[in-house]
């Protein structure tokens, strides 16, 4: 028989599943406790599940999605990278990072990515498939396992575009900021898309509680095209007059990710028009050095990259700036160069 995966289905439906089985609601939250709240994947270690029911789930649905295949630990920071298999031999990665009392994992949505942009070792991989919603959530729960530190920021920022996986990203979502299952805040968690309009749209008109950060990473159009081919579909136009209705208050602002490309997106001019767009829409401006994935982009010097931020700095008035250095370079997984390798 093949089982019926039941990893990532939300609290209504596992309440159906309960109910086409003759087993009572109440019973649902807590089959719903125990897959989310407490990472259990065996039916006989839900204490207070009855026999009949525990056999039954047991035999006809599949509670884990993914295998630890590998875990890189950084020299340098508290940041691990785990590679993950899925159940048709797929690859993917996600990164655990430890900073003081923070602790941000970056996971990924789709197997390899579709959008190609230039600078990411995610797109050279090619697209394969979106995850389930079981998958997304299953690379929260077993670095739980793996890391002591509660998990306190989720990121879907790592291999795939979340947008083109909408659905069962922000079903997802749900089930982390659900107070039943991870109980995360809504400002603890961070959707990135390299601009898929139409579900920035949607994304607005639902009111998602979520963050939102855009991948911009150029500030003409003629250089985002070069290096995001998604651009000729949604320029930078279309997306700044979507944004700007997206409601902002001080604790839900939208991130501009900015990833600075030595000789392509560095200069004082880039600076001042990416500030531009920071003060109309009242947001967070992350700029990124370039981490290198061994193609033809390389990160600026030094002296470029305090240039480009002091120039923001300078015309900073309704916007916020920050700079990402990030974590795992030494074990590729800092922020472009998640590509897990054995893929086919």
């Amino acid at each position: 028989m093949v089982q019926k995966q039941i990893k990532g289905l939300n609290l209504q439906e596992i309440t159906r599943i309960c109910e086409m089985n003759n087993f009572p609601p109440f019973r649902a939250k807590q089959l719903y406790h125990w897959m989310y709240r407490h990472g259990i994947n065996e039916t006989n270690e839900m204490n207070n599940i009855p026999k009949e029911m525990s056999e039954l789930l047991s035999q006809e649905y599949q509670f884990k999605t993914l295998q630890v295949e590998e875990i890189q630990s950084s020299e340098k920071e508290n940041t691990k990278k785990i590679l993950f298999k899925t159940h048709d031999n797929r690859l993917i990665e996600s990164v655990s990072m430890i900073d003081k009392n923070l602790h941000t994992i970056c996971i990924s949505s789709q197997v390899g990515c579709s959008v190609d942009c230039q600078f990411c070792a995610t797109g050279e991989m090619g697209f394969m498939r979106s995850l389930s919603c079981g998958e997304i959530i299953d690379q929260f729960i077993e670095i739980t396992k793996i890391r002591e530190e509660p998990i306190t920021n989720v990121v879907y920022m790592g291999m795939g575009e979340p947008f083109l996986n909408y659905n069962e990203v922000i079903k997802s979502a749900e089930i982390l900021h659900d107070p039943h299952g991870m109980n995360l805040g809504r400002n603890r968690i961070t959707i990135s898309t390299s601009g898929i309009l139409p579900k920035i749209k949607q994304f607005i008109e639902e009111k998602q509680p979520y963050k939102l950060a855009i991948s911009l990473n150029a500030a003409d159009d003629e250089t985002r095209t070069r290096i995001m081919p998604i651009n000729k579909k949604w320029n930078i136009e279309m997306l700044m007059h979507e944004l700007e209705k997206y409601p902002v208050d001080k604790k839900n602002k939208i991130m501009l990710e900015y990833v600075l490309l030595k000789g392509v997106n560095d200069t004082k001019s880039d600076a001042e028009i990416l500030a531009s767009y920071g003060n109309k829409l009242r947001c967070k401006i992350n700029v990124i050095p370039f981490n290198d994935i061994g193609n033809k982009f390389a990160r600026p010097d030094d002296a470029t990259i305090n240039r480009f931020i002091k120039t923001l700095y300078e015309n900073q008035i309704h916007y916020q700036t920050l700079v990402r250095w990030s974590k795992g370079n030494d074990i590729d997984a800092a922020c472009g160069q998640l590509s897990a390798k054995n893929n086919d």
